[in-house]
């Protein structure tokens, strides 16, 4: 196995009535608070009073940014940019999903450079050497951005989609109040679930000889996942089913269950070139895509993972042969995504052309090899995409 370096010092403060601690986290880095938020939905349940307050009481001067979008883009991220060079902003307080914490960790990044934002994606790939601090409240479990260094932007003129990974982006503190996601709606619980339990799969299914501990830790995160998604679509108001999912959420990418592994990842590419043409939600494009590769990477190389996977963490009678074992695995992650949370199934059910699917695997692999579970080259991707209609 390989050496690593595990160093998340983000500061997070779990549970209800945190937010006594907001004033104090932020006038540590300065007076001046750039807050950013989307849609408004803050503003419905009442957290955005609560924030201004707190701000207040800590006699801080805040500016806002509304309107981030989910797959963020760049022009968002570009006018963020503008508001902290303008008006001297010291630190950055988003509320909200991924999408708006991704936005805000390249908003930081952004005050410090003169060139244009979306340098830091294009083929210039521009250093990113200094950001202004972020704290984030966070409002929807799913993209762990709150405990992570990367995030992932949207241009819509290119109709590209881009991530990044950088440790100047990582949130100084985050506030995580189960509480927050009580107004989710099912479907984006859904999808939030979906973009979870692919973080997880993403390092799980890896053929090289790593940290046992980890594998029993990620299998314990998607029987988490399992048992209390439906509970939280269902009872959205459950605190235990929305704790466990916000916790869950952050744990699946902040870079512990990796454990020194290399492998890149397959699913996030190719659905990142779905949604920059189709603008589709995140989690959805994942749960269409994720069974499929699992089916398309199943061989007699790789049913030793499956067979882990399926009797650890579903309890498939291990006296069956091991492709009948891997097969039934599969069919319990399908029958979750599809079933359990009712998340659509194809292509063809969200509006995905074949024509497009040429252009989005050559893009997905970058006209060479995707690595990850199995390399995956152009054609392989065009037969998974095909698989999903």
């Amino acid at each position: 196995m390989n050496s690593f370096v595990y160093n998340i010092p983000t500061k997070v403060y779990f549970g209800e009535n945190q937010l006594d601690n907001l004033g104090k986290e932020l006038s540590q880095f300065g007076k001046r608070v750039l807050l950013t938020y989307g849609g408004g939905s803050i503003k419905k349940i009442g957290l955005y009073d609560k924030v201004i307050a707190e701000i207040q009481k800590a006699g801080l001067e805040v500016f806002e940014l509304s309107g981030i979008e989910p797959n963020p883009r760049v022009d968002s991220v570009r006018e963020g940019a503008k508001i902290c060079k303008e008006k001297n902003i010291d630190v950055l307080l988003a509320v909200g999903g991924g999408s708006t914490i991704d936005a805000t960790k390249f908003m930081a990044a952004g005050a410090f450079v003169e060139h244009d934002v979306w340098d830091f994606f294009n083929e210039k790939q521009a250093p990113i050497n200094k950001a202004l601090p972020i704290v984030t409240i966070l409002t929807l479990s799913a993209t762990g951005s709150e405990m992570d260094a990367g995030g992932v932007i949207s241009n819509l003129e290119t109709k590209d989609k881009y991530g990044r990974v950088d440790s100047h982006l990582l949130p100084k503190v985050s506030f995580l109040d189960p509480t927050n996601t009580f107004t989710v709606s099912p479907y984006q619980t859904a999808c939030g679930t979906a973009d979870m339990l692919s973080h997880i799969f993403e390092v799980y299914f890896n053929m090289n000889q790593d940290l046992y501990m980890l594998d029993c830790f990620m299998e314990g995160l998607i029987k988490t996942i399992i048992k209390y998604a439906p509970i939280a679509m269902k009872e959205p108001d459950n605190y235990e089913a929305r704790a466990n999912l916000m916790w869950v959420s952050s744990w699946a990418i902040n870079g512990f269950i990796n454990g020194g592994k290399r492998q890149a990842w397959s699913c996030h590419p190719m659905e990142h070139e779905l949604s920059a043409i189709y603008d589709i939600t995140h989690g959805l494009g994942l749960a269409i895509l994720t069974p499929r590769w699992m089916k398309y990477c199943l061989s007699e190389n790789t049913v030793s993972k499956y067979v882990q996977f399926a009797t650890n963490v579903f309890g498939i009678d291990k006296n069956q042969s091991d492709m009948a074992i891997a097969q039934q695995g599969i069919e319990k992650i399908e029958e979750f995504l599809f079933k359990t949370l009712g998340l659509k199934s194809t292509f063809e059910q969200v509006g995905i052309k074949k024509e497009d699917f040429p252009h989005m695997a050559k893009k997905a692999c970058k006209g060479g090899v995707l690595p990850g579970f199995i390399p995956l080259q152009q054609e392989d991707i065009e037969k998974i995409f095909k698989m999903c209609m």
